[in-house]
């Protein structure tokens, strides 16, 4: 897990995994329009210590619901221009279930649960970023009690 400034290679992180028989990698970039109209950059701020330990629990967390081989994810602070890749996450399982599942998971936890802090700035001046009720919805879907499902999805 890493949060840093620099910006980072996806093929590059993609290449670091290790071998498995399903790899799920995503990459988020930063959108060029937000909820208050056009967005040149975002300013991603955090909490040093407590968002590294968060995204750690994160990973351990979807470890510990699917079998996975690796679950690694790197996240950009700092001013970001819109384009730019602001996350990536990649996992390894031995099937693609399970790689999606927790992949999946992860970005729904980092939405909700990782400790940023978000300002958009475009023509219309800054703002800050509240959480959207679309990912509160999505993030809230994993805490459905399991069905027992061979692939690890959410229950429900």
């Amino acid at each position: 897990m890493r949060v840093q400034e620099a910006a980072f290679s996806p093929d590059q992180l993609q290449r670091s995994l290790p071998a498995a028989g399903a790899v799920v990698t995503f990459t988020g970039n930063v959108r060029d329009a937000g909820a208050g109209g056009a967005v040149d950059s975002l300013q991603l701020e955090h909490y040093a210590g407590m968002t590294e330990h968060s995204l750690q629990a994160i990973a351990e967390e979807a470890a510990a619901r699917w079998a996975l081989a690796a679950a690694h994810v790197v996240h950009r602070v700092g001013r970001l221009d819109a384009g730019e890749a602001i996350v990536w996450v990649g996992v390894c399982a031995a099937h693609r279930a399970e790689a999606f599942a927790a992949c999946e998971f992860i970005m729904d936890a980092l939405k909700t649960r990782a400790p940023f802090w978000k300002k958009e700035h475009g023509p219309q001046g800054a703002r800050w970023v509240d959480a959207r009720a679309s990912d509160v919805a999505r993030a809230q879907r994993w805490q459905l009690p399991r069905t027992g499902d061979a692939d690890g999805a959410p229950g429900g």
